[in-house]
């Protein structure tokens, strides 16, 4: 009698440990389904791969379903089938809980979409992802202001690359290609150039040259009481035959 009050959790636990291993073993199983899928998109054979990710969408276990959406969406941009991509990225987009995975979703399809889409479609999208502070900002701006280009908002356009150019926190390479379709936007004529900026060291030539200038003056009106105080430069000598190299400016 004894045993029986001091094991009554004996069941609970087995159920636990029995659900513990079903979980792990699923996941293993969706681990194995998602590689193999991953392989068959390596190997070319796209058709096949969609199958596969399919499945682990439908029936995986655990974190798998994620990254097989994700997945899916790319083979589906791979192959052609633009509108069935978006609509693949906008599903995780609209489901997760994870906010900046439903962001990246979006981001993703925003790209899709600025080819294809209207610039409305675009900015339902990112607009609110390439805000400041935001992780994917940079990623989001690019991709907002190649759609506004594209929809002849070259004003706009100029404003989401050069948020890019001025953010401390993008990459060089970001930076550069920024660099690049601003310097299109003014080569097209539809923007006009800046004049450049000056940097540290044009503002120390300048002072130095400032410097320079006023002492100058007072050099030169000391010059002529020098010279007439001078006695008479005697005859200059004959001019040599060789001539010398001007001077260095």
């Amino acid at each position: 009698m004894s045993s029986v009050l001091r094991l009554p959790w004996l069941p609970l636990v087995a159920v636990n440990e029995g659900w513990t291993r079903y979980h792990s073993n699923n996941a293993a199983q969706s681990s194995d389904e998602l590689y193999a899928a991953f392989d068959l998109i390596e190997g070319g054979d796209l058709p096949a791969a969609q199958t596969a990710l399919d499945k682990v969408i439908a029936d995986g276990s655990g974190r798998y379903p994620t990254p097989a959406e994700f997945r899916k969406a790319g083979v589906l941009a791979k192959e052609g089938n633009t509108t069935e991509a978006v609509a693949a990225y906008d599903a995780p987009a609209n489901s997760l809980d994870n906010i900046r995975l439903r962001e990246l979703a979006l981001v993703l399809a925003g790209n899709l979409l600025i080819d294809t889409g209207t610039l409305a479609d675009v900015q339902s999208r990112i607009e609110t992802i390439a805000t400041e502070g935001n992780p994917l900002r940079n990623a989001a701006r690019e991709a907002l202001g190649s759609a506004q280009y594209k929809a002849g908002d070259f004003a706009a356009a100029q404003t989401s690359f050069e948020a890019v150019v001025n953010d401390p926190m993008a990459q060089s390479s970001t930076r550069n290609r920024m660099g690049y379709y601003l310097a299109q936007l003014v080569s097209e004529g539809v923007i006009a150039a800046e004049a450049p900026t000056a940097t540290p060291a044009d503002d120390a030539a300048n002072a130095i040259d400032q410097i320079v200038s006023d002492d100058a003056p007072a050099a030169e009106s000391a010059a002529p009481a020098a010279l007439a105080t001078a006695e008479p430069a005697a005859p200059a000598a004959p001019a040599a035959t060789t001539e010398t190299a001007p001077a260095l400016q």
